[in-house]
């Protein structure tokens, strides 16, 4: 029998046929994908992943920064648990995202709204998003000394309208409430544009639809919009409770943590504990349980949002 008619291949034909799906392999869109995502996947590793191992190891060590780490296995936890300034950290920071999420997401909603019914103007949007551009060191240096009780522009108008100055940062009912509102005012644009931008792509028919049929058009926005910004809301929601339980920097400019504690958040209770008391493994440790706290609070949005289903289907 003849080479060309042989049933076995030659080594030549063979080692082409093994090459041929690798050659294909790097042409696919699977390959392409993983380029380009691994300057972000490498960033993560080094600077998410590693550091968080590493933060829980330290977690079970008692470290003070000036000497070699002593193995203390769950004793940090244990003492956490029934540490009550810890819990009356979280309890602080609990207020603050009852005092800063649903404000800014219902302001963000009806400023988006407002922007979809009234003008879709570049520049609008563009001066909307300006205080997010504004760092939040920038922002609460502003902001701290507008609300000067003496010569700060709030309480120049406050005084000029007939009602009493405040000390807003030095008073324990308003200091956190302020420090809220500042971080509101900074992100609400930011918010505004993502429901802007998900409110753009829900079909114009499914209006038209519904018009006809004779509904309303707050009927409209709460069968039609809402439901249909069920990914954007979530993305703000799960975004925005993260970064407010993460809160530091506001803090950090103003308040201190006062008057007293009433603005210290579990991030600067973790700060003092690390850089002030030099107790680095408990603050490692609280770190790790916050951690823990925000991945459970996440998973529970995304199953109440039913994250993987979708309205438009």
């Amino acid at each position: 029998m003849s080479a060309a008619t042989s049933p076995f291949p030659d080594s030549a034909t063979a080692s082409r046929r093994a090459a041929r799906p690798r050659r294909s392999f790097f042409r696919s869109e699977t390959f392409c994908g993983l380029l380009f995502i691994t300057p972000a996947l490498i960033g993560f590793t080094f600077f998410y992943l590693l550091p968080t191992i590493r933060a829980f190891y330290i977690g079970l060590t008692n470290w003070s920064l000036l000497r070699a780490p002593k193995w203390v296995g769950f004793d940090n936890y244990i003492r956490l648990f029934q540490d009550e300034k810890f819990w009356k950290s979280i309890w602080i920071t609990f207020l603050y995202v009852l005092y800063n999420i649903p404000i800014q997401t219902v302001l963000g909603l009806f400023i988006a709204v407002l922007l979809k019914r009234l003008t879709g103007s570049v520049f609008i949007r563009s001066v909307m998003l300006m205080p997010f551009l504004i760092s939040n060191v920038i922002a609460a240096m502003i902001w701290f000394y507008m609300f000067d009780p003496i010569l700060g522009f709030v309480n120049v108008i406050l005084k000029a309208l007939g009602f009493e100055t405040h000390a807003f940062f030095s008073d324990p009912n308003l200091a956190l409430p302020t420090i809220a509102f500042i971080n509101i005012w900074r992100h609400m644009g930011y918010t505004a544009l993502l429901f802007y931008t998900g409110m753009q792509s829900i079909p114009e028919d499914i209006y038209e639809a519904a018009r006809i049929d004779g509904s309303s058009e707050w009927r409209s926005f709460l069968s039609i919009t809402l439901p249909l910004l069920r990914p954007t809301l979530l993305f703000v929601l799960v975004t925005s409770v993260i970064g407010s339980f993460q809160i530091f920097d506001t803090i950090a400019v103003t308040t201190q943590g006062g008057p007293g504690t009433a603005t210290r958040t579990v991030l600067w209770y973790i700060y003092q504990e690390a850089f002030v008391s030099m107790r680095m493994g408990y603050a490692s440790a609280m770190s790790t349980v916050l951690f823990l706290g925000l991945v459970i609070v996440t998973l529970v949005q995304m199953r109440v949002l039913r994250s993987g289903e979708s309205d438009l289907g």
